[in-house]
């Protein structure tokens, strides 16, 4: 890959201090004002890569490489830095909890109103599912740093502060995690509805009768139907999930669902507010809560105990709600025999909203479903293909033409109406999605990854570095922020082309966690092939029998070169048959040099039978 994720994450992380910091003091805010998830995300684009690749960890100051310090230097040293990111996250966690001590999670400037009028403040304040989603991530972060950074802290003063820290973000994990439960929702629906003929048309891409699609389709999605009547914690319950003539949907609205019953816990969070979302799943919200749930039973989650008992139960409750949303979405993507409905370009919703961002999002629920369920490699390279020409369509691989629709996708991007909002405002709430870029460029690493040929993965990596090539040209070139997010252009009313030097952490953070996705997968072995290992295989094997004879040639007289040039040899095949399994390339290789040493020796051993 052309990426280099880490000389690309030590770039932004000295951008990142060095606009923070411009003035002295930490600086919120961005491109937009401040609010819950911004913050966050300005947040994760440190703490994201310093709790997830070994080698960024800022945890244990005698062990932060010195090219992380000279990134951060106007943060300070190994020992100071953390020291700051303690003050700016206690700083955040203090900042996004009222006066009742109750977490705040709301949307703040991220939200837009679909007429002119001005926001009420009781609509800037609604919670919406990316503050619980940014939160849980967030928080993670924050309570491995602190568990770690507390072994080798012996300030009294400073370990009180990282226990406090600890607390916050444990209450918050918490609270998220219930404002999680409370936003599911199951959408059940009458199939001659409107939203029944639409679901009905996305999955019928080979015509058959009605009838019979939805015969199959109640068969499919029996096991979620079974695993939906089990939901007992938070929103979601559904009573005629069962009908034959109902069909349904499941995922994450925008915020907590209306009527939403509250969430029972022994945990300290404050007052749970009531919902007024629609009770039914957004595919953008969906993502985004399936992605960061994933979290809760991480490796790392796990190996640290990051979760109390009380936050295992609500997982344990929130990843049956993951699971039976992965599937229901990856069967419905999948459907059929022939040509899958995700391959019918652009995925169609059940209120009859079409576009290729929707098929991107779809495109990651099913690359998530098949990279836990390990599927055939075939699946993985059809959402490859899928991949491919939605990067050609949003005119990243392709040129782009004047006037072009295409670039709506990125300026200003994909647009959702928040049904409810409207209740506690003169308008309804909408929320713009400007990330499709850095959005593709994460799943088609996720494919590569899955990919077990070198062939396949190739292609999907060579689309990675097209898009990355298109995301380099979206960086700031000037100021503080440069080397940041997002150089975009926009029009003012005036028709003149305006641009901005403002850092969007809404972006940058997207890209960033490409980069460590990007990390994880160059630090994966490489791949094998059974070509490569069969010659590997005869090339050490050829080497370990003239090395045998070389062995009984030798008499006991040899001189101190040959004793050494064997000894080499020997370390050398040892090494070559160690790898081998995982680097047959570089085994073959070792042989290879091998059998060239043991030549020249017989060579000179010849030379000298003759010259006496």
């Amino acid at each position: 890959m052309k990426i280099q994720p880490r000389q690309q994450l030590l770039e932004i992380w000295r951008a990142t201090a060095r606009s923070t910091l411009l003035t002295g003091r930490w600086t919120w805010g961005g491109r937009h004002q401040r609010n819950s998830i911004s913050d966050a995300e300005h947040l994760l684009c440190l703490l994201g890569p310093a709790t997830e690749i070994p080698t960024f960890r800022l945890d244990l100051p005698n062990e932060t490489a010195e090219d992380v310090l000279d990134a951060l230097d106007v943060m300070g040293d190994s020992i100071e830095i953390p020291q700051v990111l303690i003050k700016v996250l206690t700083d955040y966690y203090v900042t996004y909890t009222d006066d009742d001590k109750t977490p705040v999670f709301s949307g703040g400037s991220y939200f837009t109103l679909t007429t002119d009028d001005e926001m009420p403040e009781k609509q800037q304040a609604l919670h919406v599912v990316d503050s619980f989603a940014a939160s849980v991530r967030l928080s993670l972060a924050t309570i491995g740093f602190v568990k770690v950074l507390r072994g080798v802290i012996r300030r009294r003063e400073l370990l009180d502060e990282i226990s406090l820290l600890e607390a916050m973000a444990s209450k918050r994990l918490t609270a998220s995690m219930v404002g999680l439960l409370r936003s599911f929702a199951v959408h059940v629906f009458d199939l001659n509805s409107q939203f029944g003929n639409n679901l009905l048309r996305t999955v019928n891409q080979a015509r058959l009768p009605p009838r019979h699609i939805l015969e199959d389709l109640h068969r499919e999605l029996r096991e979620i139907k079974a695993g939906l009547r089990d939901i007992t914690v938070g929103s979601g319950q559904v009573t005629d999930i069962d009908n034959d003539n109902k069909l349904f949907e499941c995922g994450w609205s925008w915020g907590i669902v209306q009527d939403a019953p509250q969430v029972l816990t022994t945990a300290e969070i404050g007052e749970q507010r009531e919902g007024l979302a629609l009770a039914a799943p957004y595919l953008y919200f969906t993502v985004v809560a399936l992605d960061c749930i994933r979290n809760l039973f991480s490796e790392r989650t796990r190996l640290l105990g990051l979760l109390d008992d009380e936050q295992q139960r609500l997982a344990r409750a929130l990843q049956l709600r993951w699971d039976l949303t992965q599937s229901y979405w990856s069967k419905i993507a999948r459907y059929g025999k022939g040509r899958w409905p995700l391959e019918d370009i652009p995925w169609r919703t059940v209120d009859g909203v079409e576009s290729d961002y929707l098929s991107l999002l779809v495109c990651s629920i099913v690359v998530q479903e098949l990279s836990n369920r390990r599927a055939p490699e075939s699946e993985s390279q059809r959402v490859g293909k899928v991949l491919n020409e939605l990067a050609g369509r949003a005119r990243l691989t392709r040129r782009e033409m004047a006037g072009d629709p295409a670039i709506a996708l990125h300026v200003p991007g994909f647009s959702l109406d928040l049904e409810g909002s409207e209740n506690v405002g003169s308008a309804r709430l909408r929320w713009l999605l400007a990330d499709f870029s850095p959005q593709l460029l994460k799943q088609a690493i996720r494919v590569a990854e899955m990919l077990r040929h070198n062939e396949l993965r190739g292609e999907v990596t060579a689309l990675a570095d097209q898009i990355w090539e298109h995301l380099l040209g979206r960086r700031l070139q000037d100021g503080p922020a440069e080397q940041l997010w997002d150089k975009h252009t926009a029009s003012n009313a005036a028709g003149e082309e305006t641009t901005t030097s403002s850092p969007s952490w809404y972006y940058t953070e997207r890209v960033v966690e490409c980069l460590v996705i990007a990390a994880e997968f160059v630090s994966s072995p490489p791949l094998t092939s059974p070509e490569l290992t069969d010659v590997a295989t005869d090339l050490l094997a050829e080497a370990d029998h003239i090395f045998d004879q070389e062995l009984l040639s030798v008499s006991a007289e040899a001189g101190p070169a040959m004793g050494t040039a064997l000894h080499a040899a020997r370390a050398t095949l040892r090494r070559a048959h160690e790898i081998m399994p995982e680097r047959p390339g570089t085994a073959a290789v070792l042989a290879w040099e091998v059998l060239r040493e043991l030549d020249r020796l017989a060579a000179a051993r010849q030379r000298a039978v003759g010259a006496g």
